[in-house]
């Protein structure tokens, strides 16, 4: 069944990627508010791309395919037509704008809203939810956000198997040090009581505890570079703390990233291994959820929750 005013929409919202080389100069002048990059600043981030093998497809590729799978899920679990999944991009086409305007124009009548990242804040997820709940009302679209499934149980669980598979992959599990992470964001959110930093430790912590690790830390890594200070410290700045420790064993966990894409495959795969080689450090990462069928359970869960009122906010 096609979707129509019956149909729940589910309007899947990440931050967006381009397309190809060619767009990351548009996709850069979007984030930073319609003011393009220097040369150097282009050159900067278009260099970044060309090093991940692969190059930016697959990046963009696998938003498609996590759209894609939720939708199958909310099918296996609801019915075929029950919900709609649509994508709502904040820096690239779709955006999320053109997500609530394609419910719009399918006659739907109601939406929830979920972003691809499990911890709330007010600067990132809150902008999310925001920017479609003004876009819905406009079209006349009932809209509840799912504000954060932090430590949904299948999200723990598929985090900490990752956990375990990275552990046995460096073979020395007693030494071994997890090195919890997740993107940075200016530290004035401190002042804002923003739960974004509590909600990223209580998922390291779950994941800890169902790994069964005792040696773990968190670290932020993937600053911006906007003159104001930044959470921290720097996975940089840890891995040289950890270096002269005697850590010699690393298995880095991105709790605040979901799937492969630029902070991953670049910051972690590339920029820290390359820091942690340098400082005598073996630095190992967890695949990433990307599709992952319990991280999709999680979401559709989370979704079916918000739309019948358990797990979002009516609006």
């Amino acid at each position: 069944m096609s979707a129509d005013e019956r149909t729940i929409g589910v309007l899947v919202m990440s931050y967006g990627t381009p397309e190809s080389l060619e767009g990351v100069e548009a996709y850069y002048t979007h984030i930073r508010r319609g003011h393009p990059p220097t040369a150097e600043q282009l050159e900067d981030l278009t260099s970044r791309y060309r090093a991940i093998v692969g190059g930016v497809f697959p990046l963009r590729e696998n938003t498609n395919r996590q759209a894609a799978a939720l939708q199958s899920k909310l099918d296996e679990l609801a019915g075929a037509g029950v919900y709609a999944c649509y994508q709502g991009l904040k820096h690239a086409a779709p955006f999320i704008e053109d997500g609530i305007a394609a419910m719009a124009a399918d006659g739907v009548r109601e939406a929830v809203g979920i972003v691809l990242t499990p911890q709330y804040s007010s600067m990132s997820v809150g902008g999310y939810l925001k920017r479609a709940r003004e876009e819905a009302e406009k079209h006349g679209i009932r809209f509840r956000g799912v504000e954060e499934y932090h430590l949904h149980p299948q999200l723990i669980e598929a985090l900490s198997e990752r956990v375990n598979e990275g552990l046995e992959k460096l073979g020395d599990r007693d030494e071994a040090l997890v090195l919890f992470s997740a993107h940075s964001l200016p530290a004035k959110i401190l002042e804002l009581n923003d739960p974004y930093a509590d909600q990223l430790l209580a998922t390291s912590a779950a994941v800890a505890a169902q790994a069964g690790v005792d040696k773990w830390q968190f670290t932020w890594q993937s600053a911006g570079q906007t003159g104001q200070p930044w959470l921290g410290p720097d996975i940089l700045e840890t891995l040289e703390k950890l270096a002269e420790e005697g850590v010699r064993s690393v298995l880095v966990t991105p709790v605040g990233f979901v799937s492969d894409h630029l902070e991953v495959l670049y910051d972690i795969d590339i920029e820290a291994k390359k820091f942690a080689d340098e400082k005598g450090i073996r630095l190992e990462r967890i695949r990433m959820l990307n599709d992952d069928p319990q991280y999709m359970a999680a979401l559709a869960d989370s979704v079916i929750g918000a739309a019948n009122g358990g797990n979002g906010h009516d609006e």
